[in-house]
C-alpha cells in the first residue's frame, strides 16, 4: 500500500513537470506537432494516474472493510472476554485470599518439626512458580500495551487521506472521520495506562522474596542435617575401628598380661567419645533450627500470601472493571449508529 502511495507521488510529480513543459512550450509558440507530443503524453500520465488512484481506492475500501467488520468485531468480542476472564480471576483470588486467611489460626503443634526432602522440593517448586508467575504478569502488561499500541500506530496510518487532487470524475467512498476502532483502541489505551498495576507488582515480588527467604532456611536446615549424618557415619566408622582393635588388644593382654591396660583404652575410646560429643551438640542445634525453620516459614507465609493475594484480587477487579466499562461504552456506540 505504501508503496503504491510512493509510485503514486513519482507519477503525480511527472506529470506536473510535463504540465509545466507544456505550457513552457505554449509561451515560446513552439510547433503544433512538439504541443500535440507534449500533450500526448501529459494525457497518458493524467490517464495512468487516474487508474492507479482507482485501483488504490479499491484497495483502501477493502481495507477499511476488513478493518470495520473483520478487525472491529474481533476486538470487541476480545474485549468482552477480557472482562469475563478477569471477573473469574477476581473470584479466585478472593477464594485465594479467604482460604489463607486460615493460616492466622493454623495449629502446627502436632506438625513434624524437620523440613523433610519431598517438603524441601516442594518449596524450591513453589519458589520457582512465584518467579515465574512474577515475570509473566510483567510480560503480561508489556505485551497488552504493546498490541493496542501497535493497532493504534497501523491505524494511524490507515487513516492518512490519499491526495486526489489529479482525480477527475472520479468517484471514491468518503471514509468516516473517526470509525468505531479509533475509539475503542484510544479509550483502551487510556485505560490501560490508568491500571493500579504497580500494587500487584509489587506484591507478586514481595512475596518471591519471601519464598526465597524460606528456601534459603530450609537450605541451611538440610546442610545441618547432612552434616549431622556425616558425623554420624564418621561416629559409626570410629566406634567399629576402636571395637576391633578392643578386641584384638585384650586378647594380646591375655597373652601377654600388659599393663596400664586403663590408660590405654582410654587413649583410643577418646576419639569415640569426642565424636558422640559432637554429634550431640550438632544434633541439638539441628533441632534448635528445625523450630526455627518452622515458625519463621510459617510467620513468612502468614504474611505474604494473604498481601499477594489480597493485591491479585484488587487488581483482578480492576482489570474487570476497565473491560466492562469499554465494553459498554462500545456497546453505547454500537446502539448510536445503528439509530442514525
Amino acid at each position: 500500500m505504501t508503496d503504491d502511495q510512493q509510485a503514486g507521488e513519482l507519477m503525480k510529480f511527472e506529470y506536473q513537470k510535463k504540465i509545466a513543459s507544456l505550457n513552457r512550450l505554449k509561451k515560446r509558440g513552439a510547433s503544433t506537432d512538439h504541443l500535440e507530443r507534449t500533450k500526448a503524453t501529459v494525457s497518458h500520465l493524467h490517464t495512468r494516474y487516474i487508474v492507479d488512484m482507482q485501483s488504490m481506492d479499491s484497495t483502501v475500501s477493502e481495507i477499511n472493510r476488513l478493518r470495520d467488520e473483520q478487525l472491529y468485531p474481533k476486538l470487541v468480542q476480545l474485549v468482552d472476554g477480557m472482562a469475563s476472564m478477569w471477573e473469574q480471576m477476581r473470584a479466585q483470588h478472593d477464594n485465594q485470599s479467604k482460604i489463607v486467611q486460615a493460616l492466622r489460626s493454623l495449629d502446627i503443634s502436632h506438625s513434624p518439626k524437620e523440613t523433610s526432602e519431598h517438603h524441601y522440593n516442594n518449596t524450591q517448586q513453589l519458589h520457582v512458580h512465584v518467579q515465574m508467575w512474577a515475570s509473566q504478569f510483567e510480560k503480561l502488561m508489556l505485551h497488552q500495551k504493546e498490541y493496542i499500541k501497535c493497532l493504534n500506530n497501523w491505524l494511524k496510518l490507515n487513516l492518512i487521506p490519499i491526495d486526489n487532487n489529479l482525480r477527475e470524475k472520479v468517484s471514491s467512498p468518503q471514509r468516516p472521520q473517526t470509525p468505531p476502532i479509533q475509539t475503542l483502541l484510544r479509550t483502551w489505551h487510556d485505560f490501560l495506562e490508568k491500571l493500579p498495576e504497580e500494587g500487584a507488582r509489587t506484591a507478586i515480588h514481595n512475596f518471591a522474596a519471601v519464598m526465597d527467604t524460606i528456601c534459603q532456611y530450609q537450605n541451611d536446615e538440610m546442610k545441618m542435617k547432612e552434616s549431622c549424618e556425616e558425623t554420624r557415619r564418621d561416629l559409626q566408622r570410629k566406634a567399629r575401628k576402636f571395637e576391633d582393635w578392643y578386641n584384638k588388644y585384650m586378647q594380646k593382654r591375655a597373652d601377654e598380661e600388659m599393663e596400664n591396660d586403663k590408660e590405654v583404652i582410654a587413649e583410643q575410646q577418646i576419639t569415640v567419645e569426642l565424636l558422640k560429643k559432637r554429634l550431640e551438640e550438632e544434633e541439638e542445634g539441628y533441632q534448635r533450627q528445625c523450630i526455627q525453620v518452622r515458625d519463621k516459614s510459617l510467620m513468612n507465609l502468614k504474611t505474604g500470601l494473604p498481601e499477594v493475594f489480597r493485591a491479585m484480587s484488587e487488581f483482578s477487579g480492576a482489570c474487570s472493571q476497565m473491560y466492562k466499562s469499554l465494553s459498554s461504552r462500545t456497546k453505547t456506540r454500537q446502539s448510536k449508529a445503528s439509530m442514525s
